[in-house]
């Protein structure tokens, strides 16, 4: 992220400033290379799981296609629902993943190419109509593989986590309230998400018991 977005958000919040100063340069880079079906599959993977048992799933559903970097769209039509639970999918995200490749294959979903001229809420809209793919889901592509500056997701638990252990609330904001609070953050309310993010990370570090 460009220094500007640092300089920005020290100035317009304060108490930002001090939580960048705390956590030092933000070190976000995007996953350019991963393809909407992929950025899709791996964001519907994490859904309500913690990352690393989300990391294991994925691992397995890769490990089953040697050879490539990420399984195709047209791959899913080689595996049987029962396959895909033993990697640790749940039938809701079996179907959800089903979806996806099938949106994928008839240009719902659009390429590479073509998805990095569209705008956010396009993006966003066109998405959604995929089974088990919800505003979150879409928002998480545009910050990680997209790379888009200007994204809050109100409804990540870590963001609003992040935001109340920040601003010493206690309890977390709701969606609305902390989308109407991060307009202050504008253009560059992704690298103020990525912040409350860490700082969310650090709290919970701090709360583990340590080893005696």
């Amino acid at each position: 992220m460009t220094p500007e977005a640092l300089r920005h958000l020290s100035r317009a919040d304060p108490v930002m400033g001090r939580l960048i100063r705390t956590i030092g340069p933000c070190t976000l880079q995007p996953e350019s290379r991963r393809t909407p079906f992929e950025s899709l599959v791996r964001a519907v993977a994490h859904q309500q799981l913690h990352g690393r048992a989300a990391e294991t799933i994925l691992g397995r559903f890769i490990e089953r296609f040697p050879g490539r970097r990420f399984p195709r769209p047209d791959d899913l039509h080689s595996l049987t629902d029962a396959e895909m639970r033993g990697f640790g999918f749940s039938a809701s995200k079996v179907a959800a993943l089903r979806d996806i490749a099938a949106k994928t294959l008839d240009g719902t979903i659009p390429t590479s190419q073509r998805i990095g001229g569209l705008p956010d809420e396009e993006i966003i809209a066109r998405l959604s109509a995929c089974r088990g793919v919800g505003r979150w889901t879409v928002e998480m592509l545009l910050i990680f593989k997209l790379g888009r500056p200007d994204v809050l997701p109100v409804d990540d638990f870590g963001v609003r986590e992040g935001f109340r252990v920040t601003y010493g609330h206690e309890v977390q904001p709701r969606p609305r309230e902390l989308l109407v609070f991060g307009e202050r953050w504008r253009p560059f309310r992704t690298t103020a998400s990525w912040y409350l993010w860490r700082a969310a990370d650090a709290a919970k570090a701090a709360a583990r018991p340590t080893k005696g």
